[in-house]
């Protein structure tokens, strides 16, 4: 049995959720929001083995952890939220918060079944998270929960989240949605340089953040958090070969690395296509603006060469980091871009943010030219309106990219946006001294 104090819910829900009832008659939709695709482990002590498995099963043994699971609903309306979950042994004593405001529980009852939490009014359109900690508990666990229901009366209502694991969509949806920006270039010239800068605002760079500054039609190039200590310079180059396994790669159409930079480490990628890698550990930081050089040239047998350097803005010279033979290809740059994704599904539900600017691209002749216009895109995740916390658009003069968080106001995709150029800005290298 699952016994709950409405009066206590009620008085100290947060101001924004006011306690409504629906009238007689009305119809009510419903909403099965699950864990697998919307929950995170937000909150746990260091050693605990608490979590949540890719399928939304829950490991909840510690007090300290809080899991939340969040959705969005496109307009104001009355809710009525409910749980799925079961008690295998025992009673537990749960928290639930919803809109900064705690209320508590008792829950009970080793089959999975549903217990109402209270109907709440919503004022705005917007994500909504509902955290969920343990207070006691008789059994070895608070509780497993498989989902969050969600019911309301408002005619039309549309609510957002990941809705099942179709094409691995939990995991796909807990990472959260990646967003691009790709820069138009002049159509009559061949292309070998892209340059641009790249600023990760303070404190919009957790763990799992990629901020890709210069990408091609062939790789990427830019910089990753990989964990609270280490960092890295990422840039790669795809196979013309098509696989997630670099070791189905023949031996005529590997990648091959042809210079590395001091410190850089070189090795094979696969799972979203193959190809070479290469990766410097160094400590970038956030609020410091970085500068990044992408060169593209045939090499007149058949094969296209590809370089990178890295520098920061304001001091002198560049850093090789590799440069790459992509074999059966024979082009200058194209397809000039940048994105911002999370590649850690436990830390999709933080946010991050990156300014891009200073777009520059230089032809074989040596002309320079200032790309001031990008075209903002997202990924199925985005586009499949499975999450909606992204956005894209102009931020003083950068171009900016933001992503995760559950905010609410999003950016619409597939829009074009202007920046102010920036003539004053633009690169002095010294070519002959790149390497």
């Amino acid at each position: 049995m699952i016994r709950i104090d409405r009066l206590s819910l009620l008085a100290r829900l947060a101001p924004a959720l006011i306690a409504v009832s629906p009238a007689a008659g009305e119809e009510v939709a419903r909403w099965q929001v699950p864990f697998g695709g919307n929950a995170y482990l937000t909150a746990s002590a260091d050693g605990s083995n608490d979590g949540l498995g890719r399928d939304g099963s829950t490991r909840w043994q510690d007090g300290r952890s809080v899991f939340s699971v969040f959705f969005r609903a496109d307009r104001a309306a009355l809710l009525d939220l409910a749980l799925r979950l079961k008690v295998p042994q025992g009673t537990s004593m749960i928290r639930a918060t919803v809109g900064g405001k705690a209320f508590e529980l008792k829950a009970s009852g080793a089959e999975m079944h549903e217990v109402k939490l209270g109907q709440v009014e919503v004022k705005e359109a917007g994500y909504l998270r509902v955290d969920l900690q343990g207070v006691s508990k008789e059994g070895a666990v608070f509780g497993e929960v498989s989902e969050l229901v969600v019911s309301s009366p408002a005619a039309g209502l549309k609510l957002d989240f990941v809705r099942n694991n179709e094409g691995n969509m939990f995991y796909w949806g807990r990472r959260g949605p990646s967003v691009h920006l790709g820069y138009p270039m002049p159509r009559d010239k061949d292309i070998e340089y892209a340059y641009s800068e790249l600023t990760v605002p303070v404190g919009e760079d957790p763990i799992g953040s990629y901020f890709m500054a210069n990408g091609f039609g062939e790789g990427y190039y830019g910089i990753q958090v990989k964990s609270p200590t280490e960092r890295w310079i990422l840039f790669s180059v795809w196979s013309p070969f098509q696989t997630d396994n670099p070791r189905d790669i023949p031996e005529a159409e590997r990648v091959v690395m042809l210079a590395k930079g001091e410190g850089v480490r070189v090795g094979e990628f696969g799972n979203e296509g193959s190809g070479g890698q290469s990766f410097l550990v160094y400590p970038w930081k956030a609020g410091v603006t970085y500068r990044f050089l992408t060169s593209v040239k045939p090499d007149g047998q058949g094969n296209s060469i590809y370089a990178a350097w890295f520098g920061e803005v304001g001091k002198d010279g560049w850093k090789l980091i590799a440069r790459f033979k992509r074999p059966k290809t024979d082009k200058h740059l194209t397809g000039f871009h940048s994105f911002l994704e999370n590649f850690s599904d436990r830390h999709g539900y933080l946010g991050r943010r990156a300014l891009h600017g200073n777009q520059w691209v230089r032809d074989t002749d040596g002309g320079w030219h200032e790309l001031t216009e990008a075209r903002f895109t997202g990924d199925a995740t985005a586009g499949g309106g499975h999450r909606l916390d992204y956005a894209g658009g102009v931020s003083g003069k950068a171009f900016f990219l933001r992503n995760g968080g559950f905010f609410s106001d999003n950016v619409k995709l597939n829009q074009s946006f202007k920046r102010e150029p920036t003539p004053e800005a633009k690169p002095v290298i010294d070519f002959g001294k790149l390497d």
